[in-house]
């Protein structure tokens, strides 16, 4: 009687910031290293911004991140808008 070995692979990997506390489960191996990858960049941003800066960015997100639609629609006025053009 054989015994059926166990395959080898992923079942799911716990990530948790040291910094923030932050928790984030992944199924794969490359989720897990896109997980890391976006938390940790999410810090060097944040750590870069001053609070003011942090107060607009976070409400700016919620605003978009709440319509997918208007990220769009901005994104498409951002190409069509030559730099330096003042709401014309």
């Amino acid at each position: 009687m054989t015994t059926p070995t166990p395959a080898c692979g992923w079942d799911q990997a716990v990530f948790r910031c040291g910094r923030c506390g932050t928790q984030h489960t992944a199924t794969s191996e490359a989720d897990y290293l896109k997980t890391v990858g976006a938390h940790g960049d999410a810090h060097a941003v944040w750590d870069r911004l001053n609070p003011i800066e942090r107060s607009g960015i976070a409400s700016i997100l919620r605003t978009i991140l709440a319509a997918p639609e208007l990220a769009a629609e901005l994104l498409a006025l951002a190409d069509r808008q030559p730099a330096g053009d003042v709401g014309q």
